[in-house]
């Protein structure tokens, strides 16, 4: 499994005035508080008996089951931390979300001097909107950024550092800085990225040294800082056997190398001398998986951990490439690897990058969705437990647009198509719900109508996409127990492709 970026992606366009109106709704309506296993079509297994007790956390009764308290999911052995990227922080410039950086040059193909034009501009979707902040508004919103992945039960992040110097470096120092003021728990794991760092050893690991010194970046129980780079296999192992040197040689620091491969299997071996761990950048389709329980394993009998990828989707415009999630499929296959094949710690993939379309971080899109959908299989993770559901909720997926639908000729000079070794592109609307009972499940799509019965637990109910208006509704006995509408029609015609997944929750009435 061996996907990684050129960095760059774009989004599915709106009218000025309409997306305008789509900010200043979701300001309004929100009061600025935003603050398993399974492919596709399978039953997830519904809570056990004596499943984890907990307190339901910040986040209240957004979600089907009781979050367990911080002191519980901190006590746990197993890490979960989020890919965080920094170019695409909650905001760019602190100006109105209507007229800000994203909405002037990301959201539309003519930003940035039209340089994005070719594939419809740079993004698909954005961070949820933030108001304009006085003082130090770059720190208070890496703050926030903090506060949700810690509310949602994340460990820490795992930083991409692009250079070591600059406005990417500066975001990755105020980010360790914000995790040291908000939440003592909350950790930053190093992950030089070798895609883009043009540098030494030496001179890397002075780099790192200097952002070692705050509390907040990851180190183990012994004290060994936890450097973790992406695309580890771009030097050889000596190469980085130098820095970890320099590290301990000159500053006194021990180190544990987490290496992140592009190509796992073909570099375990050698790097596992200098080696505390191993992860991969995974693949984005559920159809991809196959050998994430040989991985997990070769690690194992290596004797290293494993941080296992997780992630939701991967829609990459100015690539032409993405891959077919399945709704939430892939979602819940990697994450049941990880709960499967006993991994000790996972990534999220990513927390926020929309140039990939791989965000979990609350987004205009998506809303909480996809990160409130990733607590309950933490939960799972960290605990040993399935949570007990306790509240019916249902989440409803889909694309905007068909897979094969495309934008009037001349439009768009580079369209995506599917990656290899993604599964095959499809047409579907997913309403995925985690019911205390049996009940039914009410879809309406366009024009067409369906019911179709729900057991207990986690489970995924399929009906085909058509253009329109999505809803579901669960009834028990009679009762409508849970409600979700989509926030956007699906089009027959578009101007620009857009092959994300779109997500919904019933949990979170009027908020993205």
């Amino acid at each position: 499994m061996t996907h990684r970026r050129p960095r760059a992606g774009r989004r599915r366009l709106l009218p000025g005035l309409a997306l305008g109106l789509l900010l200043i709704g979701l300001l309004a309506g929100s009061g600025m508080a935003w603050s398993p296993m399974g492919g596709d079509g399978k039953k997830t297994p519904a809570a056990a008996p004596g499943s984890v007790p907990g307190a339901a956390g910040p986040r209240g009764h957004a979600l089907p089951f009781d979050l367990p308290s911080p002191a519980v999911l901190h006590g746990s052995k197993h890490l979960v931390f989020a890919h965080y990227f920094t170019p695409y922080p909650l905001s760019l410039d602190n100006q109105p979300a209507d007229r800000d950086y994203y909405s002037r040059n990301y959201l539309t193909a003519q930003g940035e001097n039209g340089k994005h034009e070719e594939y419809g501009g740079l993004l698909r979707d954005r961070p949820l909107p933030v108001p304009q902040q006085s003082g130090d508004w770059q720190l208070a919103n890496l703050q926030q950024e903090v506060r949700t992945a810690a509310d949602a039960g994340i460990d820490g992040f795992s930083v991409d550092i692009l250079s070591l110097s600059g406005p990417n470096w500066d975001r990755v120092t105020r980010l360790i800085e914000a995790a040291a003021s908000v939440d003592p728990h909350f950790r930053i794991m190093l992950m030089p990225d070798m895609t883009s760092l043009r540098t030494d050893p030496t001179t890397l690991a002075d780099a790192l040294a200097g952002l070692a010194q705050s509390p907040s970046v990851h180190r183990l129980g012994d004290g060994r800082l936890v450097v973790s780079p992406f695309k580890a296999e771009a030097h050889y192992p000596g190469w980085w056997s130098q820095m970890t040197a320099r590290l301990e040689q000159r500053h006194g620091i021990r180190t544990a190398l987490v290496p992140l491969f592009l190509n796992f299997t073909a570099n375990a071996e050698r790097f596992a001398p200098i080696s505390y761990g191993f992860s991969e950048w995974g693949s984005r389709s559920y159809r991809g998986q196959a050998g994430a329980t040989a991985d997990t394993a070769l690690a194992h009998r290596l004797g290293k951990v494993w941080m296992q990828p997780v992630s939701v989707q991967d829609t990459r415009p100015n690539q032409g490439v993405y891959d077919e999630a399945g709704n939430t499929a892939t979602l819940r296959a990697t994450w049941g690897h990880a709960i499967g094949d006993d991994a000790d710690w996972v990534q999220l993939t990513t927390w926020n990058d929309y140039s990939e379309g791989s965000q979990f971080a609350p987004s205009l899109h998506n809303g909480y969705a996809y990160l409130d959908l990733s607590s309950y299989y933490l939960t799972r993770f960290k605990t040993g437990a399935w949570p007990r559901i306790v509240r019916d909720t249902v989440y409803l997926t889909s694309r905007v647009q068909f897979a094969a639908a495309v934008p009037p000729a001349g439009a768009e000079q580079l369209l995506m198509s599917p990656r290899g070794g993604s599964a095959p592109p499809r047409d579907m609307v997913e309403a995925l719900t985690f019911l205390t009972a049996p009940a039914s499940v009410d879809t309406v799509v366009g024009a067409d109508h369906q019911s179709q019965p729900a057991p207990a637990g986690v489970h995924p109910t399929l009906v085909p996409l058509h253009p329109g208006w999505s809803s579901a509704v669960v009834r028990r006995a009679g009762h409508q127990v849970a409600k979700v509408a989509a926030r956007h029609p699906v089009a027959a015609q578009v101007d620009v492709q857009d092959l994300q997944y779109y997500a919904a929750s019933s949990g979170r009435p009027g908020t993205p």
